[in-house]
């Protein structure tokens, strides 16, 4: 139960709130414990003194008895104020009297008992009952008086200040609590955003499910459906495979008996229409199979290798083409760019977008490799007639074959840049096709290092 994440929001808030409603709560009453205090011995006894010597001499009431003892001093060499008052709280030897002795006054009454109380700068403390001719007076002393007060005594001066780290401090702890529920579902998110792209392996941390509230819940139960949806796609894309691999059997038969009937003499135009599209089968199976296994990433180890040592045949074999074709390719790969990839995987890949690029383009290709932290760029541009734009993103599926002039009459099945476009994702990398102006196609790959 406590680990439910109501509880949590419940018992965070609650308890932040609560805690800074006690400590602005409590400064009150600390300043209070701490300025208010019985009343000293000795002051005590100076009280009692005046008294007797009242009590004793009842004419002092009425003389300047009072004021010549406020001369003297108390036994610490300070200053000593007096106030008497009747029983009905009148102060009758003067009539100057601070805001605090009145403010004391009321206290003492309220405490039944003589008591000392810490002001600003004075010390006011009484009072000492006694009884004179039947009438009950009070008496009360004042010394100027300063102590060191507790650092907290600060914030009680200084409301405004108090309210504002008040407000700070609560920010800070629903900032902690925000936080301690924010990182497991930036986690979720980064895990629901891969998965998204097409990272199927890509999973929540094990901090995360390890919770025992609805959030961990919700993380556990988003791994299992990522573990069902990869398992399913894999499925899926190995029995593309296994259909293909199964479907050359009859075909190598058919391409057999149509060998033996040529040997007989049964050549015709049938038969060799038949040997025409049995041909444009084994081409499209071995693409299927070839989509399979970039997909499955099976057969092949990632390795650290330099691009331009890995792309090397490739290269040389672009180069070949296009000059047979009477067009030019530039190629630019800095020889220190190296990463870890799988060596056919991306040479099929950039080995297809490089026979696009010079089928369509009129004279010109170009390609550019570049490295900045963690990434390897490639760019292959060409001066072809470009892709209608909105089809840019649709290029890159299997059997996608635009309504454009570079695919009308290219024939194939549109299966080579979706073999480019699997190959890029096994390297959790990104491509993107756009057009050039005034005419030509760029396609942009992201690899990471």
């Amino acid at each position: 139960m406590p680990n439910r994440l109501f509880i949590k929001l419940l018992l965070g808030f609650w308890l932040c709130s609560s805690l800074i409603i006690a400590l602005v709560g409590l400064l009150p009453l600390l300043q209070q414990n701490h300025d208010r205090a019985p009343i000293p011995p000795h002051l005590q006894k100076v009280l009692a003194t005046i008294a007797q010597r009242i009590q004793e001499n009842p004419t002092l009431l009425k003389s300047d008895f009072l004021r010549r003892w406020e001369r003297h001093r108390d036994m610490e060499g300070k200053p000593l104020r007096l106030y008497l008052t009747n029983s009905q709280g009148q102060v009758i030897n003067t009539n100057r009297i601070s805001r605090g002795v009145r403010s004391f006054m009321l206290m003492a009454d309220e405490e039944k008992q003589p008591i000392s109380h810490q002001f600003k700068d004075e010390l006011v403390f009484g009072p000492y009952q006694f009884t004179l001719e039947g009438e009950t007076y009070f008496l009360y002393g004042r010394l100027p008086d300063t102590h060191p007060r507790p650092w907290f005594f600060f914030f009680i001066e200084n409301k405004l200040l108090t309210l504002s780290l008040a407000i700070l401090l609560s920010g800070l702890l629903c900032a902690l609590l925000a936080w301690h529920l924010g990182k497991p579902l930036r986690s979720l998110k980064k895990s629901a955003d891969a998965l998204a792209e097409g990272d199927l392996s890509n999973r929540v941390d094990k901090t995360t499910t390890q919770r025992n509230d609805e959030i961990g819940q919700l993380a556990t139960a988003f791994n299992s459906m990522a573990d069902s949806i990869e398992a399913m796609v894999k499925n899926q894309q190995r029995l593309m495979g296994d259909i293909s691999h199964e479907l050359r059997t009859p075909l190598t038969r058919l391409q057999l008996s149509l060998a033996l009937a040529r040997k007989k003499g049964q050549q015709t135009t049938e038969t060799d229409r038949i040997a025409y599209e049995a041909e444009q089968l084994e081409q499209l199976i071995a693409e299927l199979l070839e989509l399979s296994r970039v997909k499955l990433s099976t057969n092949e180890t990632k390795v650290c290798l330099g691009l331009a040592e890995s792309l090397s045949q490739v290269l040389d074999d672009a180069e070949f083409e296009a000059d047979q074709q009477g067009k030019k390719i530039t190629i630019d790969i800095d020889e220190a760019i190296e990463l870890s990839h799988y060596p056919k995987s991306l040479s099929r890949a950039i080995e297809n977008l490089l026979r696009n690029a010079i089928r369509y383009a009129k004279s010109d290709i170009h390609l550019h490799a570049s490295q900045t932290s963690g990434q390897v760029q490639i760019t292959i541009k060409d001066d072809g007639p470009g892709i209608d734009p909105a089809e840019l993103e649709s290029i890159f599926k299997p059997f996608y074959r635009p309504d454009s002039a570079r695919q009308r009459e290219s024939g194939g099945w549109g299966l080579g840049l979706a073999i480019t476009e699997a190959a890029i994702s096994a390297h959790k990398g990104k491509i993107k096709a756009e057009n050039r102006e005034p005419h030509g196609l760029e396609v942009n790959i992201s690899l990471p290092t």
